[in-house]
């Protein structure tokens, strides 16, 4: 599940390290506590040019058989366990896969909050589409691995930099599904934040600033 994140590079940030050009038209806001069906940078291969762009699409992949954009609410994160095959995410899987830029997110422990994190932060695995409604996009998910079982069940498919253009034009492959290499999950940081990430009204650093306690320190269960 990831139903909360952070994003807050801004679009020449995002387009130099991701090697994309960016189309964001100055669209792209930093948001420290991104939902469903906001606006949320994403990198994918244009079609037409076959180049990477820097894009900004609504969270929550509308599909093209949608009546109405509200579906891609329920549409936010797409199972690897079922991607390939899924009605809504197939088709998007077989050839419009996207990364998507993010700070870090966000999980409850017994209705406490922590900030999964790195410094150089990660790219998800995405899915894209664009139709009527727009170009909208969904967070692959899969069974969390190694420390972030702690804290759910499921995290993001998180894409190392060295499988980034693999994902993005490699065809269909079970294997793009790999979850990233153990020691690179082992390194990210499980950091306890406040209360304040809950209201999807809030906004601002404070939002993933480290209460004084640690997962070392406290027992998640």
């Amino acid at each position: 599940m990831c139903g909360r994140y952070a994003t807050t590079r801004t679009a020449p940030d995002l387009s130099a390290l991701f090697a994309a050009f960016d189309e964001t038209d100055e669209q792209l806001a930093p948001d420290y506590n991104l939902a469903p069906t906001d606006p949320a940078p994403i990198v994918r291969i244009d079609e037409a040019a076959q180049r990477r762009v820097l894009s900004v699409a609504r969270w929550g992949l509308v599909p093209s058989w949608a009546e109405s954009p509200k579906v891609g609410a329920r549409m936010i994160n797409a199972r690897a366990e079922t991607v390939a095959t899924a009605k809504a995410f197939a088709r998007a899987f077989a050839g419009k896969r996207c990364l998507i830029p993010a700070d870090g997110w966000f999980e409850w422990v017994e209705k406490k909050p922590f900030y999964m994190t790195l410094p150089e932060g990660f790219a998800f695995a995405g899915l894209w589409t664009q139709n009527r409604f727009g170009l909208s996009c969904s967070i692959v998910t899969m069974e969390a691995a190694g420390q972030l079982k702690q804290v759910h069940h499921r995290m993001p498919l998180l894409v190392e930099p060295d499988r980034w253009q693999e994902w993005l034009t490699a065809p269909a492959d079970p294997a793009l599904l790999a979850p990233a290499a153990a020691g690179y999950l082992a390194s990210i940081e499980i950091r306890p934040v406040g209360a304040a990430i809950g209201n999807v009204r809030n906004d601002g650093p404070s939002l993933i600033a480290r209460l004084g306690e640690s997962v070392e320190q406290e027992s998640l269960f």
